[in-house]
């Protein structure tokens, strides 16, 4: 299966503060929300106007979930400012930045862009995708 693949674009302050957000929740895993413009059929043009840091509810090295309450609070907030929950972004605190299956699994937005920060080495490393009926599709990152 092959779809439109959108950029994932984010300014300098957005990739820091994601980065930071990973770094801070360290040893677990961190997580967040993205909001931006989406098109007439709900896709995520890929370009991020805000960053929403979230808890992750599982407090876990292995797993997220995005606090419910932060999701709310996000969704509230994109909708308010005529935005849509665009894609979500965690880190992998000991591998690389690529969905693993558990990942896949969770992706439950295939109009999303789901991004992670592996912190496996010193410098850390965003990636994102788009996962779709369980296949991976990489998408561009542009940070300006």
């Amino acid at each position: 299966m092959s779809f439109a693949q959108p950029t994932l674009r984010l300014s300098r302050e957005q990739f820091d503060a994601v980065v930071a957000h990973c770094l801070d929740g360290l040893p677990d895993e961190a997580c967040g929300l993205f909001a931006g413009p989406a098109d007439e059929a709900g896709e995520a043009t890929g370009d991020v106007e805000v960053v929403y840091p979230t808890t992750n509810a599982d407090g876990s090295a292995r797993t997220f979930t995005v606090d419910s309450r932060d999701l709310i609070k996000a969704m509230r907030d994109a909708e308010h400012r005529g935005l849509a929950l665009i894609g979500v972004f965690h880190s992998h605190t000991h591998t690389d930045a690529y969905p693993s299956q558990t990942d896949v699994r969770q992706a439950s937005y295939p109009e999303w862009v789901y991004s992670i920060v592996s912190l496996r080495h010193a410098e850390p490393v965003l990636r994102a995708y788009r996962v779709r009926d369980g296949e991976i599709a990489e998408v561009a990152v542009e940070v300006a």
